[in-house]
């Protein structure tokens, strides 16, 4: 029988470069975890602060649903206040249902209204009754996410959370056309491409510090904020993923079914 010469396997592009963000711990890619977010946010959204530190704990976050998976939940039951806004009804009243605790003790404040760029200054500083400096704002609404956040002024979140289109990889600009009543009907026309994000972040005084692993959202910290503690270059390019399922479902145990904090 001959002897076969083994040779090693040679990963391709992607995966190395997967790989080197993965160990260079600059990079916010290994620190993702899933408690109660879709996907990894949750991990990352606690390193970010880890390296700058907190303020006042209070956070903003619009598109929760039920507000059960979503990236400000673990932030409620580690002892943060803030603001939930959502534009369904039925997801509303059964966010009323799980939260009834954290929102009778004015935890939470949450609000059930169809966000506009004319209206989310009012929803947030009068209704909410946030304004100024707060530690975070999370934005995830399927559509005029880059419209909205261009748009508020009422308050300055020191990190952003925004969903970004991955279809459209850097240097690609793209940005969907303003449309005060869309629905996102499931097809790749929502949002804007990270590039762009990018560009409105940096326009806005932030720098891009990260993206989850599996393309869905882009983390933006207050540009004094981040120096030398966040991969650089702070560019789409340099810190996309691509849009990525191949793991399915990010588990993190039995399923939540209501709010089991203090």
């Amino acid at each position: 029988m001959r002897n076969l010469l083994l040779k090693p396997m040679k990963c391709n592009n992607q995966e190395y470069e997967n790989k080197r963000r993965f160990d260079d711990p600059l990079h916010l890619d290994r620190f993702g975890y899933k408690v109660y977010s879709q996907n990894d946010e949750d991990g990352i959204i606690q390193e970010i602060f880890n390296r700058i530190g907190t303020t006042n704990k209070t956070f903003v976050e619009f598109g929760v649903q039920n507000g059960l998976e979503s990236n400000c939940h673990y932030l409620l039951f580690n002892g943060w206040n803030g603001l939930w806004l959502e534009g369904s009804k039925k997801h509303f009243k059964n966010l009323q249902k799980c939260f009834k605790k954290p929102l009778a003790a004015k935890q939470l404040t949450a609000i059930n209204a169809f966000i506009t760029t004319d209206n989310i200054n009012e929803l947030i500083g009068e209704g909410g009754k946030i304004n100024g400096e707060i530690d975070l704002l999370s934005i995830d609404i399927d559509g005029n996410d880059y419209w909205i956040w261009e748009k508020i002024t009422c308050i300055s979140p020191r990190v952003v959370a925004i969903e970004y289109n991955a279809k459209f990889p850097p240097p690609c600009e793209w940005i969907m056309e303003y449309n005060p009543k869309h629905i996102w009907d499931g097809s790749d026309k929502y949002g804007a491409s990270l590039k762009s994000l990018e560009l409105l972040g940096a326009r806005l005084g932030y720098a891009l510090v990260g993206t989850n692993r599996n393309g869905v959202n882009a983390f933006f910290a207050k540009k004094e904020l981040t120096k030398g503690l966040f991969a650089e270059p702070a560019t789409a390019e340099n810190l996309y993923h691509a849009w990525d399922n191949r793991n399915g479902y990010i588990s993190s145990g039995h399923a939540t079914k209501e709010y089991i904090g203090n």
